[in-house]
């Protein structure tokens, strides 16, 4: 009686475990943790507007490019002979021509015309680069 119901007990942690484990990896059962660095709620925005941080998305205002429209930026040459090197995101043809605000998307400032985001750019064998904004050149360009 006593093996029984120790292997009953061991099912049901293993099969515990097993749910845990599977809702844990494939986020299934287990709703979005409402923490400070869960991902951001997409709300309806207008037309021509995106979130910060979505493809094909101008990161100084938010706008949605079209295919073929590019950000204005120079990427200058690694110091440490990595993958990843610095890069300055001056805008989008929308906000370069003063049609949008240009805002920094870290401190929330509104930018001038020849301030930028100062940001560093991953260059990944076989996928597409990545640019990670680091400020724009007030809240991060005078460090001492």
């Amino acid at each position: 009686m006593k093996s029984i119901l120790e292997a009953l007990i061991f099912a049901i942690v293993g099969v515990v475990l097993l749910w845990f484990g599977y809702t844990l990896f494939f986020s299934v059962g287990i709703p979005a943790w409402g923490g400070p660095h869960t991902r951001r709620q997409r709300s309806r925005k207008p037309a021509g507007e995106s979130m910060p941080g979505d493809p094909n998305t101008c990161p100084v205002c938010s706008a949605k490019l079209e295919e073929g429209e590019l950000v204005s930026s120079s990427a200058f040459p690694s110091l440490n002979g990595g993958k990843d090197r610095f890069m300055h995101i001056r805008g989008c043809v929308y906000c370069l021509r003063g049609d949008r605000e240009r805002v920094c998307p870290v401190c929330g400032i509104i930018l001038k015309e020849n301030e930028v985001l100062i940001s560093r750019l991953f260059e990944r064998p076989g996928r597409r680069p990545h640019v990670h904004v680091l400020g724009c050149s007030r809240c991060r360009g005078h460090r001492s």
